[in-house]
């Protein structure tokens, strides 16, 4: 006899929130309506309730009810909200926009990092995942190893992180990791070249392990130009300083 699975009803409003059902200043259902939906009782409702409240994405009104926060108040590196963001927040476009700007500050100077610290285990790391990437790209399925396209090249990014030795920014990987996940899967399923995008990660690839930093910096910028590309913001390199600016790219300011 199948046993039926409890309703994860924190997981449920979180969707919803994410997916703009209850935006911000709004109300979620009263604690009543949502034991009758998921019929189970109110200390049920309540724990659910209490993990959006740690997360930051909701806040308890004494005598009114649960009120959406605004964005910039959500906990989004805590582990449980990041899984959400990765799961639930491809119909918001500013979350994936702030996303995409976070990686476009902090990841050319991650691939400089590497350059300057990575060791040989680091680049094996590297190099397995994006030959794992090419060989899931030319899979029916788009999987290599029991993991998926998106998935390798999520791992990419991250030995790049591991690659710095740096406690906080490899800590930092692993919070962001669904992050990342979100615009990888985002931009390479709507990609129109996913060979031009393999080859901008084999040239940061290659910059790194022949230790060159600035080179490895503007390797990094590329592929994001990329992703910003297939994301619609391509427009974002415009405003690039000077420092960061791709080769070839116009400078925005007149005269």
């Amino acid at each position: 006899m199948t046993i039926p699975q409890k309703p994860d009803i924190a997981e449920d409003l979180a969707s919803g929130i994410f997916a703009g059902d209850y935006l911000p200043g709004s109300f979620l259902p009263r604690e009543v309506d949502l034991c009758g939906t998921y019929g189970v009782s109110r200390s049920t409702v309540r724990s659910a309730l209490q993990q959006l409240v740690s997360g930051g994405m909701v806040v308890r009104i004494s005598g009114q009810g649960t009120r959406v926060c605004d964005l910039t108040d959500w906990h989004l590196l805590d582990p449980r909200v990041s899984d959400w963001m990765a799961r639930f927040a491809q119909p918001n476009p500013r979350i994936q926009r702030d996303i995409f700007a976070f990686r476009v500050a902090v990841e050319p100077f991650m691939a400089r990092l590497a350059a300057e610290n990575a060791t040989a285990a680091d680049l094996l790391a590297i190099e397995t995942a994006w030959h794992n990437m090419i060989s899931a790209l030319n899979s029916p399925d788009r999987r290599w190893a029991g993991r998926s396209h998106d998935e390798h090249d999520v791992a990419f990014h991250e030995a790049i992180f591991a690659a710095t030795h740096n406690l906080l920014w490899s800590q930092l990987s692993h919070m962001l990791k669904p992050a990342i996940g979100l615009l990888v899967e985002t931009s390479n399923h709507s990609a129109a070249e996913l060979g031009d995008s393999m080859e901008r990660h084999r040239l940061l690839m290659e910059a790194i392990r022949l230790r060159q930093p600035e080179q490895a910096e503007q390797a990094a910028l590329s592929v994001l130009e990329r992703t910003g590309l297939d994301l619609g913001f391509a427009s974002f390199f415009d405003h690039l300083p000077p420092r960061l600016r791709l080769p070839g790219a116009a400078d925005p300011r007149p005269g």
